[in-house]
């Protein structure tokens, strides 16, 4: 069995808050985020662009293609409250398009997922980093 290190610098991850052709976004359950709602996302691998993280992350979390239209907001987590583990995280949130919102998800790290509309988005259980996302999202389309 592996043991993992101690965590020496922050982990760059990407975030993706996606948007289907209705207007409504993806949010996802995880146990990693003690079931609190967020979005699709995970780590940048060595040598990888951010908008390709967010596309890979998203093909194996939910099962769905996205394009990405623009970094949102940049994020810092130091040992956010609601995460498995103590952990330091830099998320950069994509807001992102689909053609499909078929999700087929991966079953390791999301148990559940829902599309709904921004504004209901707000009055779910969501963590912390994806309340500011939909905030920051929410803001930005009213200009």
């Amino acid at each position: 069995m592996a043991t993992s290190s101690p965590q020496r610098y922050p982990e760059p991850t990407v975030g993706a808050l996606i948007i289907n052709d209705s207007g409504d976004i993806l949010l996802v359950q995880s146990y990693k985020w003690n079931n609190f709602w967020s979005v699709p996302g995970g780590h940048i691998e060595l040598g990888e662009r951010a908008e390709d993280a967010v596309k890979r992350e998203v093909k194996e979390e939910v099962g769905l293609d996205v394009e990405p239209i623009k970094m949102l907001m940049v994020q810092q987590a130091v040992y956010p409250k609601n995460f498995l583990t103590l952990k330091h995280f830099i998320f950069m949130d994509f807001l992102c398009s689909t053609k499909s919102s078929e999700v087929k998800l991966d079953n390791r790290e999301i148990q559940k997922s829902k599309w709904i509309t921004p504004e209901a988005a707000l009055q779910e259980k969501l963590e912390e980093f994806t309340r500011n996302l939909v905030k920051k999202y929410l803001s930005e389309k009213k200009v």
